[in-house]
């Protein structure tokens, strides 16, 4: 039975949540706080953490940031009232998988817990090709999961090294929001995110571009997304 630690400090949602949760099959811990969600968050067998940012004591952000130092990579879903950009992208940028805002349809929540754990899964099985992936002066090493750009490393979170290799692997072609939302995230058609456009717009930053210029990932209006061939 997968395991999914729930940090929240109200007490009535993360009943809510962990009601909806063993339904669905899984077996939820829950934590008030920062300090006690890390000590949970030790389980080996941890497949999910759910994390509200407006915690008691430390907040959301730096529970992750301190989980991320410790070495996990545990996936964790962001559920918070604090729905900002500026929120999202500090989320993402500190290791966060997905990004959820309240108010939340509890479907859409389950999904999007399912979603992350199908793209684990399928993350551990994947094959890996051996040649690196090249464009412009970018190159990909799948297998050490490392970036260069002009022999420099690129430092990139991990859903955003899995978003650069879909868009690598189809170079010229392009790649419908749909598609890329299931092969990176896992998320069957027709889920509605940001997430996809916050993360093209940090790897074009981190690729050494204006975020909201095309660079060498253009954006195809109403469709989804290239990399220039």
């Amino acid at each position: 039975m997968r395991r999914i630690l729930i940090v929240e400090d109200n007490a009535d949602l993360a009943r809510g949540l962990r009601t909806n949760l063993v339904v669905e099959g899984f077996a939820v811990d829950w934590a008030p706080d920062a300090e006690k969600g890390l000590e949970a968050a030790r389980d080996p067998g941890l497949a999910l953490v759910i994390l509200d940012l407006m915690l008691p004591g430390r907040d959301g952000f730096e529970f992750l940031e301190a989980l991320r130092h410790t070495g996990s990579d545990v996936p964790v879903l962001i559920l918070s009232a604090r729905g900002d950009e500026t929120d999202k992208l500090r989320g993402f940028r500190a290791g966060a998988d997905d990004y959820v805002t309240k108010p939340f349809g509890v479907r859409e929540l389950v999904a999007r817990v399912q979603a992350i754990l199908r793209r684990a899964v399928g993350a551990a099985g994947a094959k890996l090709s051996a040649e690196p992936l090249r464009f412009a002066d970018v190159e990909i090493s799948e297998v050490d999961r490392q970036v260069k750009r002009g022999g420099e490393e690129v430092l990139l979170r991990p859903r955003e090294f899995d978003l650069l290799v879909a868009l690598a692997r189809r170079r010229g072609a392009v790649v419908p929001r749909d598609e890329l939302m299931r092969d990176v995230w896992g998320y069957q058609t027709g889920v509605h995110s940001r997430t996809l456009d916050t993360h093209i717009a940090e790897l074009r930053r981190k690729l050494g571009q204006d975020p909201a210029s095309p660079g060498y990932i253009q954006t195809v209006h109403k469709v989804g997304y290239r990399l220039k061939a």
